[in-house]
């Protein structure tokens, strides 16, 4: 079997992009590949025989003089450390393929030409929007935005769009800046995976090729994850507590639909968000971060898991998750998440940012019968099983990676 260069900023399952990463990796060493993974040290790190190949760490959260903050500035447009670091590692490896997830900023582009010029096919997933916008969501202070089209780049300045802080979002500007002029990301890929195909239709509009963008969806195990088709009596939301996720309309839609919600998971919205519930008296429980079991049992006994988005969302593992529990799942009528449901089979959408829409369609939800929502379970977890699975996404990729040459 072939030798694949896996490729992402963290080795560690930080959020949806890196739990992609090594789940594929781990699918793939089950089929015989070689995996030779290449990221960036950091203490929460997987064990792996290559961490001394990796860069050195860095926090951009965290507080560095200015010095060091300069350096890390330059690292994101341009990591000389990562393009000789990687250098090595091809020299020692001699990869057949590499497939990249996100390099953004801490590993950085510099790497790409490393590869071309080793002639190792390069296949990109990308995990967001960052290579349309400069600010990864199309999202700017005043909800969801695509006034950078058209290489109008210079609106991630202007609308402030990295947290709000005009240093940020200046400094992503240029590196978006450099990246374009120097073509680094067109020249140096050779094929782009994208997990919906809604980012499929984004990126054509505008103006990428089509010919090098291939809709591979995300997928769950389905073997690991047992159903329970018994509907519960409360919603559940799964996912980070900021304002892209629309989690302040759920909880105003949520009381006034006068059903149980649960909420897991962190973020910086979390206090607000406490203090929102507790002002209406809503009947909302905070369960704070699950993975596991403890996660697959919250949504197991739930009515329907709610993705209230107010952003383009990619394909939400978190929906094929849910249906391999044999739940169905009310998504706003946004990004990816349509695709993801069958409308009155495997569940129901609304309209994004709407709280009187998602308001309807929980009240909906919460007085079916319980037939009908047995029904959608059921539907729901033929759908994964059939398009959603470990085998479907293996045999996906690896012909993507056959038609780029790579010997299987």
């Amino acid at each position: 079997m072939a030798n694949l260069l896996s490729i992402n900023n963290y080795y560690y399952r930080r959020g949806g992009a890196e739990v992609v990463f090594l789940e594929q990796n781990k699918i793939l060493e089950g089929l015989g590949w070689t995996i030779t993974p290449f990221s960036m040290k950091h203490a929460k790190n997987d064990a792996t025989e290559w961490q001394n190949y990796f860069v050195n760490e860095i926090e951009y959260g965290a507080k560095y003089g200015w010095h060091k903050h300069f350096v890390n500035a330059l690292k994101i447009i341009y990591s000389r450390e990562a393009k000789n670091k990687l250098q090595t590692l091809i020299n020692t490896t001699k990869p057949d393929i590499a497939h990249l997830h996100n390099i953004y900023h801490h590993l950085s582009p510099s790497i790409l030409p490393v590869l071309k010029k080793n002639g190792v096919p390069t296949v990109m997933t990308l995990h967001d929007l960052k290579l349309l916008c400069p600010a990864y969501l199309m999202l700017s202070p005043s909800g969801v935005c695509e006034k950078c089209k058209g290489g109008r780049i210079y609106n991630v300045v202007v609308n402030k769009c990295m947290k709000q802080s005009l240093s940020l979002s200046s400094l992503v500007f240029i590196e978006t800046l450099v990246h374009r002029i120097s073509k680094i990301y067109i020249n140096n890929i050779d094929a782009y995976i994208l997990p919906s195909k809604f980012f499929v239709n984004k990126f054509i509009e505008w103006g990428w090729k089509p010919d090098r963008l291939t809709h591979i969806p995300n997928f769950v195990d389905v073997d690991l994850l047992k159903p329970n088709y018994q509907p519960g009596k409360y919603f559940v939301f799964l996912g980070r507590l900021s304002r892209e996720k629309g989690v302040k309309t759920l909880i105003h839609a949520a009381n006034e639909a006068n059903i149980e919600l649960k909420i897991i998971g962190r973020g910086p919205l979390e206090e607000e968000l406490r203090i929102l519930a507790a002002s209406l008296g809503a009947n909302v429980s905070f369960l704070g971060f699950q993975t596991g079991p403890a996660l697959h049992e919250a949504i197991s006994n739930a009515k329907a898991i709610v993705l209230p988005s107010e952003c383009y969302e990619n394909a939400p593992i978190s929906i094929m998750e849910s249906y391999a529990l044999g739940k169905p799942v009310i998504g706003a009528n946004i990004g990816g998440i349509p695709e993801l449901i069958k409308e009155g089979e495997t569940g129901i959408t609304f309209e994004s940012s709407n709280a009187e829409s998602l308001s309807n369609a929980l009240a909906k939800f919460n007085t079916m019968q319980d037939n009908t929502l047995i029904g959608m379970g059921k539907a729901a977890r033929q759908w994964v099983e059939t398009e959603y699975t470990v085998g479907k996404y293996s045999e996906r990729l690896q012909n993507l990676y056959s038609k780029l040459g790579a010997r299987l």
